[in-house]
């Protein structure tokens, strides 16, 4: 099978949907179909690179001054290169990851060339205003217009998944007809396991030899890192744990400076950006997971963190609860409940018994999500939509 996965986001974007889209090019190509990604270059010229032995044609774009690495790829001129690819490559199936610039071309440009095409939402409006220098209902109408922008792509579409129930009942109140398929991103349960040896990268990282609780993500405001450091001022000074916070963004300085400001300089350590290669064996390092984003429609690092072994500590807010089963291999806290949140670290960081057994649920309930399993299910929907589209020319 051909397929073409259109993306705005891609390798070495940090953010869900560039690993998203990155990952599925990698085991669908392993699985012998032949793969090409479309999504914005990193210069302000169109061409092919290659991530994992998987090419992809780079359109031109601009950075965002806003949104550190993210690059954006206007319309303007784009067109003609866009469909030369589309029509060189020849594919069976599209697969898109957004609805704006590249992807909104993408699937016109399917449409006028009869190729069946699929489309997964990854689009929450909260991960997007939060940039806007706007009072609340000003965000509010924001949010109204992305829905419906999104759904003036997305109506288009042969079939529509997207990672949780709770993002299919998300994406539903858009007013799309389509029926919307609740698909797992999917996780490399042999690469994220127990067994992983991290020890190596406490001497890299500078990290103390205490039980770790970590933070793998973007540091952008909807994350909510700064709720995490005022918990900590909470935590007994008895509790012996330690927190590790990987990632960069628009945030990390800020953080920084809050993390000093509150008392937090010995307990917390700003990672930075870590490598893919050093990820498995950072989660092995560490005792727990925390999660504070309120715009998760599933969260690959805390299913990563599971897939590793370690219980999980997250808001109570849109898919975490999928995830998160409240006592069972992890505490789901209210955002604004530094107090709970203190607490739930305490008595994660206090019984190294509970500790275990959350982690071995963790396991379980992860397994479901193995990326062998979930390209086996996206290769049916392809093939469905390849098959609706054949009946119905």
């Amino acid at each position: 099978m051909r397929v073409l996965i259109a993306s705005v986001t891609y390798y070495p974007d940090v953010n869900g949907a560039s690993y998203f889209t990155h990952r599925l090019a990698y085991y669908l190509k392993k699985k012998g179909h032949e793969v090409m990604v479309i999504a914005p270059s990193r210069t302000m010229r169109h061409g092919v690179t290659y991530h994992n032995d998987v090419p992809a044609f780079g359109v031109r774009s601009y950075p965002v001054l806003m949104y550190e690495g993210f690059r954006v790829a206007p319309p303007l001129f784009t067109k003609r290169a866009i469909k030369k690819v589309i029509r060189d490559f020849n594919p069976d199936v599209i697969h898109m990851q957004s609805h704006f610039l590249i992807c909104k071309q993408v699937v016109g440009l399917a449409k006028e060339m009869n190729i069946p095409i699929v489309g997964t939402n990854h689009f929450m409006p909260e991960n997007l205003v939060h940039y806007l220098p706007a009072p609340r209902y000003i965000k509010e109408v924001a949010k109204n217009i992305g829905w419906k922008q999104f759904k003036k792509t997305y109506e288009k579409l042969d079939l529509v998944t997207t990672p949780t129930q709770t993002a299919a009942d998300l994406t539903k109140k858009s007013g799309l007809s389509q029926a919307i398929l609740p698909l797992s991103n999917g996780i490399d349960m042999e690469r994220f396991r127990p067994e992983n040896d991290g020890e190596h990268l406490g001497g890299k990282y500078s990290l103390p030899q205490k039980p770790i609780l970590l933070y793998v993500g973007r540091l952008d405001k909807e994350k909510n890192v700064d709720k995490v450091l005022q918990a900590l001022t909470l935590v007994p000074q008895n509790v012996d744990f330690h927190f590790a916070v990987a990632g960069k963004g628009a945030e990390k300085e800020h953080l920084e400076k809050l993390s000093e400001k509150l008392g937090l300089t010995e307990k917390v350590t700003f990672l930075g950006f870590v490598p893919d290669e050093d990820l498995p064996g950072l989660y092995s390092l560490s005792s727990c997971f925390i999660i504070a984003g309120i715009a998760e429609l599933q969260c690959l690092v805390a299913m990563e963190a599971m897939a590793s072994g370690l219980p999980v500590i997250g808001v109570r807010a849109v898919a975490l609860p999928e995830l998160i089963h409240h006592g069972e291999n992890g505490f789901l806290f209210e955002l604004d409940d530094k107090k709970g949140l203190a607490k739930y670290i305490e008595e994660m960081f206090s019984n190294d018994a509970l500790r275990q057994q959350m982690s071995r649920k963790s396991l379980e309930i992860v397994e479901k999500h193995d990326i062998r399993k979930i390209i086996g299910q996206f290769e049916s929907i392809y093939a469905l939509a390849i098959k609706n589209n054949e009946k119905n020319n």
